[in-house]
């Protein structure tokens, strides 16, 4: 085998004239163990460096779902709701960076390397610091941004900005790095890489199906019960139950669609690149695998998906039809069950994966319509009902091969494969469970505290009048109105024809506004301070805060007409 002449001789001359005459040849194991550290050492620059250019290339597919959640979030809502939509997605990304930054990193992964020690939450590596791989970290922070905008469509057209901000802040620095320490640290009590796991097994989450999406669905059902339905959705303006609720098609199917397949691209990265280091072992394979199962859970779901609904549409309507909505979610339902265990069940499981995945969908979704939970995007159903079977599905189909490939021990393995070891072993199945079981009791016990306070203080909800005309008007100063829908007719042109009223009162609104604002008051503490400008609720309309009753009574006695001001004019002229 032919020795690169430039390392033997580098090898000889460092050798010669480490010497003790600085003259005499070196020994011919002295010049071999030299040119081996010497390649050794040129290996392991190599490996590091394709590791780091791997991470940065699954950050930045992870990352570019931003986009994919972005187009489904702007394309499911009503066009005078879009820029308000894209704004929240764009302020994902922001608020979950310097959340990260700052703590969540930390509190995730901070610690001594050495310590083998179960914690609760990490303590070192604040603002970067001490931080070793840069790559690992950037693909993280992909990570709980990810989770954050899950939250965005579930909240659409209703919530106020500042209310958003704040929430993707608290996600991404303190509830979401917890669960990620619980599970993929290894300190983590529920970790399969802790030196005592759970059970002796720990809970498989391969790519996040818990920590990402079971967090962000989660999350987006306790923001959506606090904050209450759209108006006109499920009641009139009046706060009267509909007979029938009010369907609210988003503006644009084909934005819907364009994200669903940017989504998916961006799965490969997210599945695959959780391997974090391509070049140890046989984990290129795992890579492949992981791909591979993507892919066939999201086919499975999509056409499940496809197919119930339109027995379903049949069997009521007499009538065969496609409906591209369903069909697209359930795509999405078999990307999210396929994460937890995309790496360590067979192909042919995967397809089983995703088909229940898109049955489980159009069950959950239609639940959330009959117990009048409003979710404008169907988060809840994607990814909170189907991170939850797809870490149950881990503990029924996880195969011996490819656990020890990817954990290196096959002790504990799916129930199913338990069976055919006579054993009847539930031991991952038991660990699992206690995941799911965690993770969602630690988001209700963090964040419906704060979501309820955010709502009794009148930060969450937007302004009744903003919401009827649009949130671009009141946000970013332009939109358009609603357009005429075939369901509920009636009081959809009643809503019409009163709309130059809601939008006089909401000038009215705006010139309040202005005067309390030189006040200074406080219609709370009484005190001279500032007031959020969103949060005045007009006592007529449904879905009146604490705070906006406050604001009411606090402006009764104000004379605004000095500083009413007019409504710009492309907001005035739209064509009602």
């Amino acid at each position: 085998m032919a020795i690169d002449s430039s390392t033997y001789q580098i090898c000889l001359s460092d050798l010669t004239a480490a010497s003790t005459d600085g003259s005499t040849p070196p020994s011919t194991d002295a010049l071999l163990q030299c040119i081996s550290n010497t390649f050794d050492a040129a290996q392991t620059s190599t490996d590091n460096s394709i590791d780091t250019f791997f991470l940065l290339y699954a950050a930045s597919l992870v990352f570019f779902m931003q986009t994919g959640f972005a187009m489904i979030s702007a394309g499911c809502v009503r066009i005078n709701n879009v820029q308000n939509t894209l704004l929240k997605n764009l302020l994902d990304a922001c608020g979950a960076a310097f959340g990260w930054y700052s703590v969540g990193y930390a509190f995730a992964y901070g610690g001594d390397p050495d310590d083998t020690a179960t914690t609760f939450i990490g303590n070192m590596n604040f603002f970067l610091m001490g931080v070793e791989s840069h790559s690992f970290w950037l693909f993280q922070l992909a990570f709980a941004a990810t989770s954050t905008t899950i939250v965005a469509g579930a909240l659409a057209e209703r919530c106020q900005m500042s209310a958003y901000l704040a929430y993707s802040v608290v996600l991404s620095a303190f509830v979401y790095p917890v669960a990620v320490h619980a599970i993929w640290s290894h300190t983590g009590f529920l970790s399969p890489f802790n030196v005592n796991p759970l059970f002796g097994s720990g809970m498989i989450d391969f790519a996040g199906g818990s920590v990402v999406h079971i967090i962000g669905g989660m999350t987006a059902l306790i923001a959506a019960i606090v904050l209450g339905p759209r108006a006109m959705r499920f009641y009139d303006l009046r706060g009267k139950l509909l007979a029938h609720p009010t369907e609210m098609p988003g503006h644009s199917l084909a934005l819907q669609c364009l994200g669903t397949f940017i989504l998916w691209f961006g799965w490969y990265g997210f599945n695959s690149g959780s391997i974090i280091f391509i070049t140890v072992d046989d984990n290129y394979l795992v890579v492949s695998h992981a791909a591979i199962n993507t892919t066939f859970a999201a086919s499975a779901g999509c056409i499940m998906s496809l197919f119930l609904s339109t027995i379903v549409a049949e069997r009521w309507t007499g009538e065969i039809s496609y409906n591209l909505q369903y069909t697209m979610n359930g795509c999405l339902s078999g990307l999210v069950a396929i994460t937890p265990g995309c790496s360590v069940v067979d192909s042919w499981a995967s397809i089983i994966i995703g088909m229940v995945a898109g049955a489980l969908y159009l069950g959950c979704s239609k639940l959330l319509v009959k117990r009048r939970i409003d979710d404008a995007v169907d988060a809840i159903p994607v990814h909170l009902a189907n991170g939850i079977w797809g870490c149950i599905s881990v503990g029924l189909f996880a195969d011996p091969t490819w656990v020890d490939r990817v954990y290196h021990t096959s002790t504990h393995v799916g129930w199913f494969y338990s069976w055919g070891r006579r054993s009847a072993d539930a031991t991952l199945l038991a660990c699992q469970l206690v995941g799911i079981l965690f993770v969602i009791g630690w988001v209700m016990v963090t964040l419906i505290p704060f979501f309820s306070m955010l709502h009794w203080l009148g930060f969450l909800r937007a302004d009744s009048l903003e919401e009827i005309v649009g949130l671009d008007v009141g946000y970013t100063g332009g939109g358009t109105l609603f357009k005429k829908r075939d369901n509920n007719a009636d009081l959809q042109s009643e809503i019409e024809a009163k709309m130059p009223e809601y939008l006089n009162e909401y000038q009215h609104r705006q010139s309040e506004k202005a005067a309390l604002a030189k006040l200074k008051l406080s219609p709370i503490t009484g005190l001279l301070a500032p007031i959020p400008a969103s949060s005045i609720h007009n006592g007529s309309l449904h879905g009146n805060s604490y705070h906006g009753r406050k604001v009411i009574a606090a402006i009764d006695s104000l004379d605004c007409s000095s500083d009413r001001k007019s409504i710009d004019k492309s907001t005035s002229s739209a064509n009602f």
